[in-house]
């Protein structure tokens, strides 16, 4: 089971879009997170180079801009952050059965591992090893996720909460699940094989998508 976390995992995307409009605004741009907040789920540089014609990728205003981003993030918006309904549960119960349970995830090192305490979740998953090149939509992440589970595509399943996870783990040949709890729609996240409200539905219907 390959796992996206914002969104999916932990109410973290709007948060996100507010650390990154803080940051943006630090260095003269001037936009809100509601501009932002649609671009959650994407790698940092895709995020920044949809935004203003100014915010190219891996140029040093953007990696500074990011920086600023994740210390806004990790001060201020991280202790009120909530897991999801289900979060721990469905992870916990797909350990128990068996299941290798691997984050699929663009977020950073420092972000990755205290979302995954806040989801109580650290001791059921593993990270991968490889750094993916590029962010999502690519598949990179999910190709290097399913390198550290040690199985091919057709063996895995995801789960995330953005059609960037989707077109991802489509484009990585992984079937994909859906979570509205990130906010996204149902029409937006129509691509995935199945689609819940949260992962505490999702684990309600493990044996229609899991197959344990």
């Amino acid at each position: 089971m390959l796992v996206d976390i914002d969104g999916t995992l932990v109410y973290s995307n709007f948060a996100h879009a507010a650390a990154w409009s803080s940051a943006l605004k630090i260095h003269g741009f001037d936009i809100e997170p509601e501009v932002v907040r649609p671009r959650i789920g994407m790698g940092a540089d895709k995020l920044l180079a949809g935004l203003h014609a100014e915010l190219r990728p891996n140029t040093a205003l953007a990696r500074t801009i990011d920086r600023d981003r994740q210390k806004i993030f990790l001060g201020e918006y991280l202790p009120g952050i909530l897991p999801t309904p289900g979060a721990r549960s469905l992870i916990e119960s797909l350990h128990a059965r068996g299941v290798k349970i691997v984050v699929a995830s663009s977020a950073s090192d420092d972000e990755r591992n205290a979302l995954l305490d806040v989801a109580q979740v650290k001791e059921f998953v593993e990270q991968p090893s490889a750094k993916p090149v590029r962010s999502k939509p690519d598949p990179d992440i999910v190709v290097a996720a399913l390198e550290s589970a040690g199985t091919p595509a057709t063996g895995a399943c995801m789960i995330g909460d953005t059609p960037y996870d989707i077109d991802a783990a489509t484009r990585a040949g992984v079937r994909i699940i859906a979570v509205r709890c990130g906010g996204w729609d149902e029409r937006s996240l129509s691509q995935a094989s199945e689609v819940y409200a949260s992962p505490a539905e999702a684990l309600d219907h493990i044996p229609d998508w899991a197959g344990v």
